[in-house]
């Protein structure tokens, strides 16, 4: 878990991002807020929707500490500055966007958009590192045709 902020209207918002062990984003949400009772909401939310978590990983800010061992007591709480490089790396996509749109507009599009970006990134950038370049390359193709499809049931 981790959180950045994002100006939107000149107004500090919190993005608040939980990525698994893939790196894939798991959920975001946007809040004004950057306390324990946030980090408290975005938490239970993600328990509600993947269940207990074993490990937690997260920077040091400590309005993470009661909310992981209130609402997720058997998971081990890592708070490492180095360890979170995974998630960090993650918002490197979310700025990008966020330059070339020219900034967000309000919370409500920042949350759409993002929550959207965020899956569609992720079947679009398979990890390279990971791949030969004839599984990079079908699993290009592969996005690319899953995308092809899914635009042909949008159009009526």
């Amino acid at each position: 878990m981790d959180e950045v902020v994002i100006p939107i209207n000149g107004v500090k918002h919190w993005l608040w991002r939980a990525v698994d062990a893939n790196g894939d984003a798991l959920d975001i949400l946007v809040q004004t807020r950057r306390n324990a009772k946030a980090a408290k909401r975005f938490l239970a939310r993600l328990i509600a929707q993947f269940g207990q978590p074993r490990t937690v990983i997260t920077d040091k800010l400590r309005s993470y500490i009661k909310p992981i061992a209130r609402q997720a007591p058997g998971a081990d709480h890592r708070a490492h500055k180095g360890l979170n490089n995974r998630i960090e790396g993650s918002h490197r996509p979310t700025r990008r966007r966020e330059k070339i749109m020219g900034r967000f507009k309000s919370p409500r599009q920042a949350q759409r958009f993002l929550a959207a970006h965020d899956q569609i990134n992720a079947i679009f950038k398979p990890r390279r590192y990971r791949l030969t370049t004839n599984s990079y390359r079908h699993a290009r193709a592969d996005a690319f045709s899953l995308w092809t499809d899914y635009a042909c049931e949008m159009i009526p």
